[in-house]
C-alpha cells in the first residue's frame, strides 16, 4: 500500500505559495501522512526538483524520522538533529534542512517523497541524498509522493 502524503498549504499537483520558496520566506511547508505499514523501522523524506536544467535538485533530506510522527508542522528548523530524534542532510543549496523552490525560469515541479522503511538509518546527519539512498537500498517497505509545482 502507498502511503499516501498532502499539504495543508497546496494540493497535489497544484501550485506551492511563495511563502515555501526563495522568494518568500523560505519555511518548509506542513506535511502530513497515513497508510504507514506494520514493520516500519523509521521514515524518510526527500523533495528535489527533476526539472532543473543541471539535473535533479535536491531540496531536503530528512531521515530517522519516528514512526509514531504523522506529520511535520510548518518552518522545521534548519538543526542537523530535530527535537524528536529526526536527522537532516544537505541539500543541494550546501546546507542543512529545507530550501525551497528558486527556479531560474519556467514552471518546475516539487516532489516530496516519504519512504517507510524496515530499519533506521546508521549515518550522522548532513549526508547527502546520494548517500540516504543507498542506505536506504533493500529497506524500503513503501513510499508515497506528494507533488506540487512552482514559477517566479
Amino acid at each position: 500500500m502507498e502511503i499516501q502524503i498532502k499539504s495543508r498549504a497546496f494540493e497535489g499537483g497544484g501550485m506551492i505559495p511563495e511563502k515555501y520558496t526563495c522568494d518568500g520566506i523560505d519555511v518548509s511547508p506542513p506535511l502530513e501522512w497515513t497508510s504507514i505499514p506494520e514493520g516500519t523501522k523509521s521514515l524518510a523524506l526527500i523533495c528535489d526538483d527533476p526539472d532543473a536544467p543541471m539535473g535533479t535538485w535536491v531540496h531536503w533530506v530528512l531521515f530517522n524520522l519516528p514512526t509514531n510522527i504523522k506529520e511535520l508542522p510548518e518552518n522545521i528548523p534548519a538543526q542537523k538533529t530535530l527535537t524528536n530524534g529526526s536527522k537532516q542532510g544537505i541539500s543541494d543549496f550546501g546546507k542543512i534542512g529545507y530550501g525551497g523552490p528558486c527556479p531560474p525560469s519556467g514552471t518546475h515541479r516539487y516532489y516530496f517523497k516519504l519512504y517507510a522503511l524496515n530499519i533506521e538509518i546508521k549515518l550522522e546527519p548532513g549526508i547527502s541524498k546520494r548517500e540516504l539512498l543507498k542506505a536506504m537500498e533493500g529497506h524500503i517497505l513503501t513510499e508515497g509522493q506528494l507533488m506540487g509545482r512552482y514559477t517566479r
